[in-house]
């Protein structure tokens, strides 16, 4: 009975320690039931990667940190050491990519397998190595630019105050202050204007009202006439006005080329120089009816002799 608690608590032990080192193989990067491939690979910086971080390909964990070190071959760079499922091929021209997966977590390397290459990598052979920026880097990239804007805009802004606060002495802060009083008084001066306007409409309201009643009215009115108008045979009128303008062009033509009667009356001159002629003989006779009147009308009681004819004298406006 004695010997029997005596190897339970040996297994026990044994099992513990088996157990605490295996944790410990696994929190370093070492799977002590699995069979690995080891590579290395250096870097400029590593800052953000830790032991035990996750070797990935497309996403999939197939292996683990082991190492980080400064290298010994490679003066100022970072050695890191890492262990890959033996299962997975790990060809030669395989590049082993250092990310940020996140914002968190820190970073981990990303296998790059060339799918065309054949040869394989043998374990303890040195891999290519790049960094690929990460989120952060990403955001501190765009942020720089914003940041350098923002610190100009910030001493722009300084700038700017201290003009102000030079130029604004106590004589312009008063002005303002003036300024500013009399804006408010015009604000409530255009507020007592809003409120007798409004007093003005709703005492009004009634001949408002008629006012747009006879609007609506006069507007239907000439609704009417509009409709009227268009209703009404406007190219008729039009062609029956184009006839007649050609009728009174042709008239005028005819006048002026003296045909007809009017045109002749127009462009005859002889009919013109005749009516003169008569017009002139018309003023002698009146003329001589008027200084001789005797000879034309002959009253006397004792048998008077008719006194012979004598052509009359023109006066100056028979010359004319």
């Amino acid at each position: 009975m004695k010997n029997s608690k005596e190897i339970k608590t040996a297994i026990l032990v044994i099992l513990s320690l088996s157990l605490l080192i295996w944790g410990y193989s696994y929190l370093k990067g070492k799977d002590i039931f699995s069979e690995y491939n080891t590579y290395t690979v250096n870097y400029d910086s590593v800052e953000g990667l830790n032991k035990s971080g996750a070797i990935t390909i497309n996403g999939l964990a197939v292996g683990k940190i082991s190492d980080i070190r400064l290298s010994a071959k490679y003066p100022g760079k970072v050695q890191v050491t890492f262990q890959v499922d033996a299962n997975i091929p790990v060809t030669a021209s395989t590049v082993a990519s250092l990310y940020e997966p996140g914002f968190i977590g820190g970073k981990q390397i990303m296998l790059v397998v060339n799918s065309s290459d054949t040869t394989l990598a043998p374990s303890g052979s040195e891999l290519k190595g790049t960094i690929k920026s990460g989120l952060t880097d990403m955001v501190a990239e765009k942020l720089a630019p914003i940041q350098q804007k923002l610190d100009q805009f910030l001493a722009n802004s300084n700038q700017l105050l201290s003009s102000i606060n030079s130029v604004l002495d106590e004589k312009s802060r008063a002005e303002i202050k003036s300024a500013i009083a009399e804006m408010n008084a015009t604000m409530q001066e255009l507020h007592q204007a809003s409120s007798s306007t409004t007093k003005l409409i709703q005492g009004n309201s009634a001949a408002i009202n008629e006012m747009v009643t006879d609007l609506h009215t006069t507007t239907r009115n000439f609704s009417k006439i509009s409709d009227s108008i268009q209703k009404a045979d406007i190219g008729k009128t039009i062609h029956t006005l184009e006839s007649s303008l050609e009728k009174v062009n042709v008239l005028l033509a005819n006048l002026n080329e003296g045909k007809g009667t009017m045109g002749k009356l127009v462009k005859d001159e002889t009919l013109y120089n005749n009516l003169q002629k008569t017009s002139k003989e018309m003023e002698l006779l009146l003329q001589d009816v008027r200084l001789h009147p005797t000879r034309y009308v002959n009253v006397s009681l004792f048998g008077k002799k008719e006194k012979p004819y004598a052509a009359p004298v023109t006066d100056s406006l028979i010359k004319k």
